[in-house]
């Protein structure tokens, strides 16, 4: 594989996964906030089905999304379909469940002390979820950085939806089974290993800031 091949490679993997992670944390930080403040009737219910998306096989999701975006399906005029787009949309499909769900379960914990504190003080809607939010931010960012990690590694939904185009909709897991598949051993591994390294890279670097909010 030539270095600006990998390059580019490399560079689409962290533009799909990155967008996926943000696209989930945009919506999913501020539903899990609104769902984690308050309590009603089906709480258990919607949990139970929120957390069973856990475990969604991304071939499965991948193979719906296919379904939809084909020429025939209903999403089929975006024609994002072996796009980046439809790749992004299958990742985000795919960690929203675990963005929502930590983040709810994680403002959920703020102390009681605190939610009354806030409303003492005139704290409502919007003011209130940033402010819980912000007590529960260490759990909230990792909710998104087990996102991301779930996004950067998926391989199942991004190869039905994308197609492993190269040049286009190759990214590094998909080029792994690519060259697993040709028996080229060695170029899989290396790519294993940079993907790997990336992975580190950006989990050590939220984890330090991580820690910086703790103090």
């Amino acid at each position: 594989m030539a270095e600006t091949s990998l390059a580019s490679v490399a560079a689409l993997s962290l533009l799909v996964s990155g967008t996926a992670t943000l696209l989930a944390a945009l919506v999913g930080v501020p539903a899990g906030a609104w769902l984690g403040s308050r309590g009603f009737r089906g709480r258990r219910v919607l949990q139970t089905l929120l957390h069973s998306l856990y475990g969604l096989p991304p071939v499965l999701l991948g193979l719906l999304l296919y379904l939809s975006l084909s020429r025939t399906g209903p999403l089929g005029s975006l024609r994002w379909l072996y796009t980046v787009q439809g790749m992004v949309l299958a990742q985000f499909l795919l960690i929203l469940p675990f963005v929502l769900g930590l983040t709810w379960n994680a403002v959920a914990s703020v102390d009681p002390g605190v939610r009354d504190t806030a409303r003492t003080l005139g704290a409502h809607g919007r003011t209130f979820l940033a402010t819980l939010v912000r007590e529960a931010r260490l759990g909230v960012l990792g909710a998104v950085m087990v996102g991301f990690g779930r996004a950067v590694s998926e391989v199942g939904a991004v190869i039905i939806v994308g197609g492993n185009i190269q040049g286009e909709t190759e990214v590094l897991t998909t080029s792994i089974v690519k060259y697993t598949g040709r028996g080229d051993f060695a170029i899989a591994v290396g790519l294993g290993l940079i993907l790997l390294a990336i992975s580190l890279t950006i989990f050590a670097a939220l984890t330090l800031l991580q820690g910086g909010d703790s103090k």
